[in-house]
């Protein structure tokens, strides 16, 4: 799905299956959609323009609960979202109609790939993120660690504590009051075994927070 593509039939395809998404959540009563904003191939204020385009047609056709959640970024070629700033202009490019229905999922590998240092400067990036976009609008984290360094622009998801991020940030995220609404996916490695992976990486996460 690329709601932002210069394609107009790849366009259409991908708004086509974004909308049966949208009806598949609907009908198992899922509260949230998580979906990246797309790429924009030519140009990136037009890319922009298209998927907010897109987002809303479906949005005003496909009725029900579920909150669409825009996913930050690694940067990486012309993958929109990876600043808080795009994601801010696509929200409000979005009619008043459909806006409150769209929100943000956090990717902790995407946005330190992007360049916000949540290792060193966690209480400044959320800061920033709640003057740009807000935090009522952060509903969803993915929490994954990063096989590749601080502003790599590379999506390469490592177990948590175990990359370049290690545990400080998952410790805040686990622990932070502001968070505890937000829905918490591990998207992680599965190595040889994903559910004993799975259920190691939950009760790391566990463990980080008190009693």
């Amino acid at each position: 799905i690329n709601l932002a593509s210069p394609d107009d039939a790849l366009r259409a395809r991908s708004l086509e299956s974004f909308r049966a998404e949208l009806r598949r959540c609907h009908a198992l009563d899922i509260a949230y959609l998580v979906s990246h904003p797309g790429n924009f191939i030519d140009d990136r204020d037009a890319g922009i323009a298209r998927n907010a385009h897109a987002i809303a047609t479906a949005l005003s056709h496909e009725q029900g609960r579920t909150t669409l959640c825009l996913e930050t970024t690694a940067g990486s070629g012309t993958a929109l979202g990876s600043t808080f700033t795009e994601l801010a202009a696509l929200i409000q490019a979005l009619p008043v109609s459909v806006r409150d229905r769209v929100a943000v999922c956090v990717d902790t590998c995407h946005i330190y790939s992007a360049g916000y240092d949540i290792v060193r400067e966690f209480d400044a990036v959320i800061a920033e993120f709640d003057r740009t976009i807000g935090l009522h609008r952060l509903r969803v984290w993915h929490l994954n660690d990063s096989k590749t360094p601080f502003n790599s622009h590379r999506d390469r998801h490592e177990l948590i504590a175990e990359g370049s991020l290690g545990d400080p940030p998952f410790r805040r995220i686990m622990t932070e009051p502001r968070f505890a609404h937000c829905v918490k996916i591990l998207e992680t490695p599965k190595l040889d075994d994903a559910t004993r992976t799975d259920r190691t990486m939950l009760n790391r996460l566990i463990s980080y927070m008190p009693g």
